[in-house]
């Protein structure tokens, strides 16, 4: 006899003003299954953090999962840089993702507890000009979850200097900015991702500053 067969398949979620999701759902052969946001556990949706975080929590993580690129899924989450590890310095930061060419996940935490950033299609460097690819988006968590994706308007996706870094632009003010020191930085609505200041206030003082990968 045959041995039995598990089919997958990818159903898109949207309900009654949530975030929409994909889900992916295994089906036996032979067997038939109804599926249902009800099915869904929120646990199921989290990742697994190599290090421990300062910042995450379930429901940042729940969240942020569900609005990855499809190539980041299911890969363990692999801590690249901490100001709680590393010190306060970018140029640290360069210098821990000089080796990898994968996305990048920058997650803020700032004085007001307010939690925010952004989801980077290549790691961070100096650069002479601005690089990235339209799956870059920035999101926050004050007070609830939003993502904020390309809006196709220009290609100002990164830019990293000796003394800065920025993302999103277009004739402005940055959607966000962090300083040499990762002590302060600064976000407010541009063109290439059309988001809300992401902390709340446009100047942010960071508590705390991690930078993920997707092994």
């Amino acid at each position: 006899m045959a041995p039995e067969v598990d089919n997958y398949c990818a159903i898109y979620f949207a309900s009654n003003g949530e975030e929409p999701f994909v889900k992916i759902i295994r089906h036996h052969k032979g067997r038939q299954s109804l599926c249902s946001l009800e099915d869904e556990k929120p646990e199921d949706m989290r990742p697994e953090l190599r290090d421990p975080s300062e910042i995450l929590l379930d429901q940042h993580l729940e969240r942020l999962v569900a609005h990855l690129p499809a190539r980041t899924q299911g890969y363990p989450w692999q801590l690249l840089y901490s100001t709680a590890v590393h010190g306060t310095s970018l140029r640290t930061l360069y210098s821990n993702m000089a080796s990898i060419d994968r996305p990048v996940l920058l997650v803020i935490k700032d004085m007001k507890k307010q939690v925010f950033g952004a989801f980077s299609s290549h790691p961070f460097r100096m650069s002479r000009s601005c690089y990235g690819t339209g799956e870059t988006f920035l999101y926050t968590f004050s007070p609830e979850f939003k993502m904020f994706s390309w809006t196709g308007e220009n290609s100002y996706f990164l830019k990293g200097f000796r003394d800065s870094l920025q993302l999103g632009g277009g004739g402005g003010p940055f959607g966000l900015w962090l300083d040499a020191d990762l002590n302060r930085g600064s976000s407010f609505s541009c063109s290439t991702f059309n988001n809300q200041p992401l902390s709340g206030h446009h100047d942010f003082a960071v508590q705390e500053l991690e930078v993920w990968t997707f092994e």
